[in-house]
């Protein structure tokens, strides 16, 4: 178990730790020198069965807040530490304060000095901090009057720490993905790199790959001491020290990096948080932020009015941060003088349009309030397609987690996309209702393209949930798929008696290479040109023929050499120009274009420029 400790400068942290411990935490020369402490500190205790209690130093001068701030991060038990002589100060608020915005759930209370007043001043004091800590919402903290000097109170406490530590259960988020804020990295001789930290969540074993954020890279963990001691794994709420091997070295990290169990699926720049305000907080105020051994600038975008709640506010930071959902920042002014108060990350991604719309704000609301984690999944699926792995991130689910979610809810699953069943059913009536569109529009046409009618019905979607309702419904035979070709089952695929003599009579005409229209094709058989038009649309609904223009048709076996030739040349040379596909064919520029574009608005190729790239090759496959 680590505690850390927290209080006003000068009132004892350093040395009631080493009386507990044995262990002086200044480290630096400064520190000695001045009697204060300046950067982290840690300690450890020795326990019987072999364990060890940790102890974080953090410094209670003003000037070094932000290292008291790296300290505290993923600590669920502080130490409030209040000298007698003086009482409850300023950094004693402060800091109670930020133990709160925190989200630190448990305080104990340590009097120092107690020998230097009379009863009277320690009951005073003793009344002082138990009407602060009942305000901020510890009423049943434990409180002990210790003193250094004649060594009152010291053995309870000492007991009472080591109870705390054998009641101690597993942390709420060993279950989530491993996580580590780095406050200190160095190089140990015959080892290599070690970085330091307070596990936040998961665990890790000796072996193990991590990312390590600042590098952007995947180590391997040789080594783990946790609470000081040689340790084969370390887990949530462990003091961790580890010893990375791979690609690296000491330059490429910093304090403020982060290890991770896996790739960051993004890095945060906008998000949305619920505020816990101590002071007011004005709409784009430029503000000091502080999460883990991170310190950053950034503005608070109020997205609800003064006197709402919840306060849901986007924070626009002005140096990206590796956040997750449910993390805790503080909040101070810009003059780094004035804690304002504490926000909780809501949303990793805050949307460019509509996040001040009374619906998105009522369901920011309702995920603010949830905390089981089934129902904050159940509450995403109302919104649409979501991204697992996007999803799985922002919450730090592991695999299994997540799996056992998916397990209990009605979902469409391809890869890392999820829809709800019924946003389902509706994205293929979706599909049913615009190819219904395209055959009554296109009457000339076969069909449509599996990644163009995708692009028409359900441009927003992924392509892999996309594809997947679309086959569902061709082996449901709700439409039907020729030669690549999606139409709708009813869409005029048989000749009546009168047409199917006339395409007996003029189907050997199709065997040259050149295009026929329809006037010149009537001529050429006898028959009316309406009539010739009719068998024509006709047959190029049942795919044997393909109008490029309007009234102009080639066979099908014609179309697909040209497809052949323009997927040849694209994969060699990455793009057709009307020049290069003249230039292969023999042909006029006119119907070079005229053909180019035909397959641009069937959607095997696309035009950018002057050129013409692959984009659906499927379309002509046979």
């Amino acid at each position: 178990m680590i505690f850390a400790t927290a209080g006003h400068v000068d009132h004892g942290k350093t040395s009631l730790i080493q009386a507990i411990t044995g262990v002086n935490t200044a480290h630096l020369p400064e520190e000695k020198k001045r009697g204060m402490t300046i950067d982290l500190g840690y300690a450890y205790w020795p326990q019987p069965d072999g364990s060890s209690i940790g102890f974080i130093d953090v410094p209670g001068h003003e000037k070094f807040l932000a290292n008291m701030l790296a300290g505290i991060g993923g600590i669920n038990h502080a130490l409030l530490v209040v000298a007698c002589d003086d009482g409850v100060m300023a950094q004693t608020l402060e800091h109670l304060s930020i133990l709160r915005l925190a989200g630190c759930e448990n305080i104990s209370v340590i009097l120092t000095k107690a020998d230097r007043v009379d009863h009277s001043r320690i009951e005073q004091v003793t009344e002082q901090v138990t009407s602060e800590l009942a305000k901020q919402g510890w009423p049943d903290a434990k409180l002990f009057i210790t003193s250094i000097e004649d060594g009152r109170g010291i053995d309870a406490l000492r007991l009472y720490l080591q109870q705390l530590h054998q009641q101690s259960g597993s942390h709420p988020n060993i279950q989530r993905r491993f996580r580590l804020a780095i406050d200190r990295v160095f190089l140990v001789k015959g080892a290599g790199v070690v970085v330091t930290g307070t596990a936040l969540a998961g665990k890790i074993q000796v072996g193990e790959s991590l990312w390590v954020t600042g590098a952007d890279k995947q180590v391997r963990v040789r080594g783990i001491h946790r609470q000081n001691q040689i340790s084969e794994f370390a887990v949530a709420g462990d003091r961790v020290a580890l010893n990375l091997v791979g690609d690296i070295d000491k330059e490429n990290i910093t304090r403020g990096d982060w290890l991770l169990a896996e790739q960051p699926a993004f890095i945060a720049t906008r998000v949305i948080v619920e505020l816990e305000c101590d002071a007011l907080i004005k709409h784009w105020q430029p503000v000091h932020l502080y999460h883990g051994a991170s310190h950053i600038t950034g503005r608070v975008s109020l997205l609800v009015e003064q006197g709402e709640t919840p306060v849901l506010a986007e924070l626009i930071l002005d140096t990206p941060l590796w956040l997750v959902e449910n993390d805790r920042l503080i909040i101070r002014d810009i003059s780094a003088r004035q804690t304002l108060g504490g926000a909780r990350v809501i949303r990793l991604v805050s949307p460019r349009r509509g996040k001040r719309l009374p619906e998105f704000l009522d369901w920011l609301s309702k995920l603010c309030r949830e905390q089981d984690e089934l129902a904050h999944f159940k509450l995403q699926l109302p919104q649409g397609e979501l991204n697992l792995r996007d999803y799985s991130w922002a919450r730090q689910l592991t695999h299994d987690v997540l799996d056992n979610l998916l397990a209990q809810m009605d979902v469409e699953r391809v890869g890392n996309h999820v829809l709800s069943t019924f946003k389902a059913q509706i994205a293929k009536e979706r599909i049913v209702q615009t190819l219904e569109e395209f055959n009554e529009i296109h009457s000339d046409q076969i069909g449509v393209g599996k990644a163009r009618l995708k692009r028409m019905a359900l441009p927003s979607m992924s392509e892999a949930l996309a594809f997947k309702f679309i086959d569902d419904l061709i082996g449901e035979n709700v439409i039907k798929q020729t030669r690549g070709w999606l139409h709708m089952p009813q869409h005029g695929l048989v000749f009546d008696a009168q047409q199917q003599l006339i395409w007996q009579q003029i189907h050997p005409l199709f065997s040259r290479n050149e295009a026929w229209w329809v006037r010149d094709l009537a001529l050429e058989s006898g028959y009316e040109e309406d009539t010739m038009r009719r068998v024509l649309k006709k047959a190029a609904q049942m795919g044997l023929i393909t109008a490029i223009v309007r009234d102009r048709y080639y066979s099908h076996e014609q179309i697909n050499y040209f497809a052949s030739l323009i997927h040849r040349y694209c994969m060699e040379n990455e793009v057709i120009f009307a020049a290069d596909f003249r230039n292969e064919l023999g042909i006029g520029r006119k119907l070079a274009i005229q053909i180019l574009e035909f397959f641009d608005k069937s959607g095997f190729t696309r035009r950018k420029g002057d050129g013409h790239h692959l984009r659906d090759k499927g379309i002509f496959v046979e």
